[in-house]
């Protein structure tokens, strides 16, 4: 399957249905099919060959992602570049990855504008919603294509490549296949309650997870909701309006709705499945989530090598047969997908016994084909024939997976080694704390303290000393963090997650400046 493949057979089902909907505006599946036929057209008459790469720039926008599947229609490869990055990790990308176009948002000329005199592989440039005075507007590109449709065969089955975020150095590029995201879609479909025609609410980046995941909703023929900001509030509503079954949200997100006072008072009973994932999740937040939105919640557990569907937990897996909430399994990842073998692995390629802890290793046609033009890491990130994720975890007796930290971010205090998200989850359980991050800072005494920076809900009054009584009184003292910083919010990724990398760096420049 390509990406576009998704599109048409959705289309299939109907070329009357909604198939994009922002705001007040339906784009049907036929509407969408002769926007990617002139798309693609005018991508050839751009000089675009099959195998080339085609960069969107954009926030949540219907017709950006209408783009996707033109890049895919014409044989080409789509890079999704983020919005919020800065222009020298954009550029970066653009040029690493040998993107020959790049079509963008007008909300993003500014950034295009600093970065394209520095690109000389980008042929063309084309603004979605206007002209500007480097590109032409979309209608303007598209003058004198029609909009017959047009089949342009692949070179290879490189369907999009997507940067790493670039947290250990410079982005690297993930090769996925059609092959990838068809054993992605499929997983999806396998492992989720899906019921009728699906109805997907994305208020997360389509440059992300909440992107990959539209694919098996248009496959049945489903509509995709696209919420061009994130407003919690206007969230809940569309859920109840337009009767939302399938919807994905981090867990920093989750823990804002919990708050929001909307909540209680809206129709849910239209959602079939609340997915979450992308970081850990508070075990006490999810059951607060069960009882508060529903019995719908859904994680999932991936990354952008193997994208989604490393290990999955349905709704239903929630609960014990008896229906109580099964608590001792809400701080798991879930268990490996059917198409996905999923191991535990020491530092000399042995694979580990249930119960012990190693770092967590992939197999399977979920993972990528490589990182672009890297074959050093691509060789490094695939020892021992299994794919690693950089993720230390156990598996259970009953083979449901639990992470414990990213191998990067465990501290290791007076020779213990130290995980950051048992103390955050441990931190979470207390009523007054909405968010935190837990990381290593440098101590004379234990070469590395334990220091743990909190968002409290609004309200509340705290002090580090009872946080860090509370943490002791749970996980030990060796465990509980020497140092609590509280801050009115702390700063997240595009995606959601906690920015521990900055918080840490935010604080040891702090104390070099004190």
């Amino acid at each position: 399957m390509r990406l576009v493949d998704y599109l048409d057979k959705g289309a299939t089902l109907g070329a009357a249905a909604p198939c994009l909907t922002m705001g007040d505006k339906d784009f049907s599946y036929g509407e969408v099919q002769r926007l990617t036929w002139r798309v693609a057209r005018a991508l050839h008459r751009s000089g675009v060959k099959p195998g080339d790469k085609v960069a969107i720039l954009s926030g949540n926008d219907p017709v950006a992602f209408a783009c996707v599947f033109s890049v895919s229609r014409a044989g080409a490869v789509w890079c999704p570049i983020n919005p919020r990055n800065e222009a020298a990790e954009n550029r970066f990308i653009l040029d690493a990855f040998d993107c020959t176009g790049l079509i963008f948002h007008s909300a993003y000329a500014p950034l295009v504008e600093q970065m394209r005199a520095d690109l000389p592989k980008l042929s063309f440039l084309v603004c979605l919603d206007k002209p500007t005075p480097f590109s032409p507007a979309l209608d303007q590109w598209l003058e004198g294509v029609g909009d017959e449709p047009i089949e342009i065969a692949t070179v290879d089955d490189i369907a999009m490549i997507a940067g790493t975020g670039g947290t250990t150095g410079q982005p690297k590029g993930v090769m996925l296949s059609g092959r990838n995201l068809e054993t992605m879609s499929a997983l999806t479909l396998m492992s989720y309650p899906f019921e009728g025609r699906p109805v997907y609410l994305a208020l997360a980046p389509l440059t992300h997870a909440a992107g990959v995941l539209c694919f098996p909703i248009l496959a049945l023929g489903g509509r995709i909701v696209i919420m061009p900001k994130a407003d919690l509030t206007e969230f809940l509503a569309l859920i109840e309006r337009r009767r939302v079954t399938h919807t994905f949200l981090p867990p920093t997100l989750i823990y804002m709705l919990l708050e929001n006072p909307k909540l209680a008072g809206t129709d849910r009973s239209s959602l079939q499945c609340f997915w979450y994932g992308a970081a850990p999740i508070s075990a006490a937040r999810l059951e607060e989530a069960i009882d508060k939105i529903g019995p719908v919640m859904a994680q999932l557990f991936g990354q952008t090598e193997a994208p989604m569907m490393i290990s999955t937990m349905a709704p239903k897996d929630h609960f014990n047969p008896d229906g109580t909430i099964a608590r001792e399994r809400l701080a798991s990842a879930g268990r490996a997908t059917p198409l996905t073998q999923v191991g535990v692995m020491d530092e000399s390629g042995h694979l580990l016994p249930a119960g012990e802890r190693g770092e967590i290793v992939v197999r399977g046609s979920l993972v990528m084909d490589g990182y672009y033009k890297n074959a050093e890491a691509t060789a490094e990130v695939s020892r021992f024939n299994w794919h690693h994720t950089g993720d230390i975890g156990y598996l259970d007796a009953e083979n449901f997976l639990f992470i414990v930290d990213r191998a990067k971010d465990m501290i290791i205090t007076g020779g213990f080694n130290v995980y950051s998200i048992e103390v955050e989850q441990a931190l979470l359980q207390h009523p007054g704390v909405m968010d935190s991050a837990v990381f290593g800072l440098p101590d004379a005494k234990w070469g590395e303290r334990v220091a743990a920076v909190v968002q409290l809900h609004a309200g509340r009054v705290l002090t580090a000393e009872e946080l860090i009584s509370f943490v002791k009184g749970r996980i030990g003292s060796v465990k509980a963090p020497k140092q609590v910083d509280i801050w009115p919010d702390l700063p997240r990724s595009k995606v959601g997650k906690v920015l521990k990398k900055e918080i840490r760096a935010k604080m040891l420049a702090d104390r070099k400046g004190a």
